[in-house]
């Protein structure tokens, strides 16, 4: 049950109201690291299609998918903080079980994307990626809210274990840890070392910079207009994640098939 503090209790309409509000500061983050994922799956998928050579597997674009994957999850950490914050009087089972569905539906359609890619494209599939990750992460982190300062060292630890553990060879029902088969391929995997690290390092930052859900640094209350579509494009995050990669697949066919812009297409 959520149960107001002493005093006057707020209005239903007033914790509706502050339930729904955003901050426009990570959405955009967020907007821009779905430009990131785009950008990259267009290389990515170049490259899988044998459209064009690029290597997006080492050097500059390696790095970039890792900073994309590492923005997102940081995002996680933030938001989760303000979330948590928006229900002050909830009692731990009752907060826990809140993002544990959320989390557990993210999962899922996670899973969703899991069967999908091992029907099509048939050359792989994706096996605990960012929305494995974000789910399992979701369900968890409800265990670290507490900590607060605790989760930046215990964050880095975890980040710096990453190397470690995937080193470590081992059945494929580890492979949320990060340990799995010496022949494991995916197309996306991001397993809880070291990305909870990551998560854990937003929930620092986001009781750090919104404690209680709100700004501690001063900042315009309505996004700048050149920001207003990175914002746009970061309240619908998890639509355009789902939606990019057919989107791309369809319009790279196209061009392909009739653009004739690929000279190393069979078409």
């Amino acid at each position: 049950m959520i149960t107001g503090g002493p005093g006057r209790q707020p209005s239903q309409d007033s914790m509706q109201n502050q339930k729904k509000a955003r901050f426009w500061e990570i959405d955009a983050l967020r907007g821009c690291a779905i430009l990131m994922m785009i950008t990259y799956h267009v290389l990515y998928d170049l490259w899988f299609f044998g459209l064009v050579p690029v290597n997006v597997h080492t050097g500059f674009w390696r790095y970039w998918a890792f900073s994309t994957a590492g923005l997102f999850l940081f995002l996680v950490g933030v938001s989760l903080t303000i979330s948590r914050s928006r229900y002050p009087g909830a009692m731990p089972a009752e907060l826990y079980r809140k993002f544990a569905v959320r989390g557990a539906g993210l999962f899922l359609l996670g899973m969703g994307i899991t069967a999908v890619t091992w029907i099509y494209p048939g050359r792989g599939f994706i096996l605990f990626g960012i929305l494995h990750s974000i789910g399992l992460s979701i369900i968890i982190a409800p265990l670290f809210f507490r900590l607060r300062r605790a989760n930046l060292v215990l964050g880095a630890l975890v980040i710096a274990a990453g190397g470690w553990v995937a080193s470590i060879e081992g059945p494929l029902w580890l492979l949320w840890i990060g340990i799995h088969p010496a022949t494991f391929v995916s197309f996306d995997y991001e397993p809880l070392v070291p990305w909870f690290g990551v998560v854990l390092l937003g929930l620092y930052a986001g009781a750090t910079v919104f404690p209680d859900g709100r700004r501690r640094i001063r900042f315009p209350t309505i996004a700048p207009l050149p920001v207003v579509p990175l914002c746009m494009l970061g309240r619908h995050s998890l639509l355009l994640y789902i939606l990019h990669q057919p989107v791309i697949i369809a319009i790279l066919y196209l061009l392909a098939e009739f653009g004739g812009i690929f000279p190393g297409y069979p078409g």
